[in-house]
């Protein structure tokens, strides 16, 4: 009832163990506090918070509007709503190394498990448009070590990714990811690989887990769950699609009504009522409001005149 119960620190241990435990660890990309516990009540083992989900929700389009605060407060609403750990796209830090050092502490205190900082320039671009432009090495190591440096929490995850791939090859991005790992990256989020063999000389070239985005529309090819594992990546995300689900139901919908005057033919594809009462837990909050107001006024108690 209400929010979790299980604390940021042991949930950052639990990311750890899950990188670090051999299995694919699956993290769909949230885009409301409400399909965070749907995600959990379906078993996955965390929660995605995707930068382009977060700007998408406000309007806007994933090209570095959203501000630190916007980004923690919306993050921290859906961490706070499941026991799975969380992890969110911190961009590229909103600023210098110092401003990522309060990035870093702000999403502590937001409850994250961990996040991810990219070496684009700033402002950045979603990672599958073209145009995309990257810094140069000591920029980008800065960025890392300010992070690490920065946070309280040694569990906190620092996830270094890097979108070199897609400006100047593979090569580059096997060469940025051993230079960011020295930096202190716990983990290496390659953006825009090209291949399931791009994935494996990546895991030959750095010894920390590694993260693999599957993204619908992008550049990158999509692979199942068990292809990259056997590749060796150590987790998955899927980090707009339950928004492009929604949406696309929600397009649908609206034709319906215009098209037809009723929603009646749609049901079908609808959560029913009773389900989503279910993922709410109304039975509990029933049960902890009837407990609370049940009862009788004390009748030596009298009202002051």
């Amino acid at each position: 009832m209400l929010y979790s119960r299980v604390s940021a620190a042991d949930k950052r241990i639990a990311l750890r163990a899950g990188l670090a435990s051999g299995v694919l660890q699956r993290y769909p990309g949230a885009f409301n506090p409400l399909s965070a516990k749907l995600i959990q009540n379906k078993g996955f083992e965390g929660v995605y918070i995707s930068g382009a989900v977060l700007s998408a929700d406000l309007g806007l389009p994933d090209i570095g509007l959203t501000t630190l605060t916007e980004v923690a407060g919306r993050s921290q609403q859906m961490a706070r709503m499941t026991d799975l750990p969380a992890i969110v796209d911190a961009d590229t830090g909103f600023g210098e190394p110092m401003n990522v050092a309060r990035t870093i502490q702000t999403l502590e205190d937001a409850g994250l498990a961990g996040m991810h900082i990219e070496d684009q320039v700033n402002p950045k671009r979603c990672g599958h448009l073209d145009g995309k432009q990257v810094v140069d090495d000591d920029t980008a190591i800065k960025r890392i070590r300010a992070a690490v440096d920065a946070r309280r929490d040694p569990n906190f995850l620092v996830m270094a990714r890097t979108d070199i791939r897609a400006v100047d090859g593979l090569d580059a991005a096997l060469d940025r990811a051993r230079k960011l790992v020295d930096a202190g990256a716990d983990a290496i989020f390659p953006e825009a690989m090209g291949s399931l063999a791009e994935f494996e000389a990546m895991r030959a070239a750095v010894d920390v887990p590694l993260l693999a985005n599957m993204t619908e529309f992008g550049k990158g090819q999509l692979f199942t769950v068990d292809e990259l594992a056997n590749v060796g990546m150590n987790m998955v995300i899927f980090p707009v699609s339950l928004l492009r689900l929604a949406m696309g139901a929600a397009d649908r919908g609206l034709d319906s009504i215009l098209q037809q005057g009723t929603l009646e033919p749609m049901l079908g594809e609808m959560q029913h009522r009773a389900d989503l009462y279910e993922l709410l837990e109304y039975s509990e909050y029933s049960h902890f409001d009837s407990g609370i107001f049940d009862f009788t006024l004390n009748p030596h108690i009298t009202s002051k005149v």
